[in-house]
């Protein structure tokens, strides 16, 4: 899935002893590749793979809050509640199959190992998700073919656990596999007792996808698994002295931090903010701007390496685009709208701090055809079931900022980049 122009960045995922801020000479690096966007080569909106990922984002938090609601539902948003799953018509199948090598702009992977002896899987960091999975090598279908593939009989700390591990598509495919524990480890970190599914059955949609599995970042009431996630359970463990995280998503210069921050990649202190304990990186108290004023205040922000745009309810983001000039609906179904292509609207976030602005070109997913004036903006109108005032803010926002995420502080925070 990734494009013939695939733009690949080399990023550090360090070995961090502190929850302050240190020096990245301290850690080790791994490749962090990067997919390209939503936009074609020559500037064209990719409307149908835009289309894809946005029902691939609705079913992955319609999960999500499955999982939610049976961990803890008293923890679930107002007004959140699981909607059903969306399918692909026979017209996205077809586009799909056909753009296979074309990127879906959020997946931010690196090298991990399993077992012992390690066994290297290519992994989608994703903080919009809470569970560790890769292929196994009992898994038979055309879509493992080029994976690499967990053998649990070559890992001598392999162990099998109850339950089953299954996840479904909008496209009718599932993947799904046994619970195990094993010995995890990324860039030098390890979690002994790690749990995760070695997947037997893979979705046809991972077929020409270079990625072998997903690591989730978010928190274990998410989880399916409902056991902690890498970074909680690497600091139970010993391995790390605290569960923080760093993230900066580039073009170039990407980098993952475990244990801390990088103080390199950003200018002066992180604004924090508290979470609100729903098991998402969801923080409350957020406002929408378009040239520097309001247009949706008081809202919750859920923060997700793992999705490709941003998305508010319809209402709020029809509310939105009433502040930007000439503006207007490009795809009912799907919430997207356009301007002018000449005009890009100067677009920003804040949480009681400071303006947090959106680039231009993060904002703009480019022209709705060839030759139009219009081009299609990076904001849609999608209720994902998270509660009547919660927006999804992913790649197009968090490539503006150097993000942190602290499980100790229960905290998401914001620097400026360098």
């Amino acid at each position: 899935m990734f494009p013939k122009a695939t733009l690949v960045a080399t990023v550090s995922l360090a070995l961090l002893t502190s929850a302050n801020p240190i020096d990245r000479g301290t850690g080790s690096s791994i490749p962090f590749a990067k997919r390209s966007g939503l936009t074609t080569e020559d500037g064209i909106f990719d409307h149908q793979r835009a289309i894809i990922s946005t029902i691939q984002t609705h079913n992955k938090h319609r999960r999500n809050l499955m999982n939610l609601q049976a961990n803890d539902a008293a923890s679930m948003s107002e007004g959140a509640e699981v909607r059903p799953l969306r399918t692909y018509d026979s017209l996205d199948k077809r586009q799909k199959e056909a753009t296979t090598d074309e990127g879906s702009d959020l997946e931010w992977a690196g090298t991990i190992s399993i077992g012992t002896p390690p066994q290297e899987f290519l992994i989608d960091f994703d903080t919009g998700s809470a569970d560790l999975w890769v292929p196994s090598t009992n898994c038979t279908q055309s879509a493992c073919s080029s994976k690499h593939k967990y053998n649990a009989a070559n890992s001598s700390t392999s162990a099998m656990q109850s339950g089953t591990f299954s996840i479904q598509y909008g496209d009718g495919s599932t993947s799904s596999g046994p619970v195990l524990t094993d010995t995890v480890s990324v860039a030098g970190i390890k979690s002994t007792g790690q749990y995760l599914s070695a997947v037997t059955s893979l979705s046809s949609g991972f077929a020409a996808d270079p990625l072998d599995g997903i690591l989730g970042m978010a928190y274990q009431k998410i989880s399916t698994l409902s056991h902690p996630p890498f970074v909680n359970q690497a600091k139970s463990e010993g391995s790390i002295k605290d569960a923080v995280f760093g993230m900066k998503l580039a073009h170039t210069g990407s980098e993952l931090y475990i244990g801390g921050t990088d103080t390199s990649l950003y200018q002066g202190s992180v604004e924090y903010h508290a979470i609100t304990g729903s098991g998402f990186w969801q923080i409350s108290g957020a406002s929408a701007l378009v040239n520097n004023k309001t247009t949706n205040s008081g809202f919750q922000t859920v923060i997700d390496s793992g999705t490709t745009i941003m998305y508010g309810p319809p209402s709020a983001v029809k509310t939105f685009y009433a502040s930007v000039p000439d503006s207007s609906v490009f795809d009912s179904t799907n919430g997207f709208y356009q301007f002018p292509c000449d005009s890009v609207p100067p677009v920003a976030f804040n949480w009681g701090g400071k303006n947090w602005n959106v680039s231009a070109a993060n904002f703009n997913l480019g022209q709705t055809s060839s030759g139009s004036k219009y081009c299609v903006g990076a904001l849609a109108g999608q209720d994902l079931g998270l509660g009547g005032n919660v927006w999804l803010l992913g790649d197009s926002y968090m490539k503006n900022v150097y993000s942190v995420f602290s499980f100790d502080q229960n905290s998401v925070g914001f620097a400026a980049l360098s």
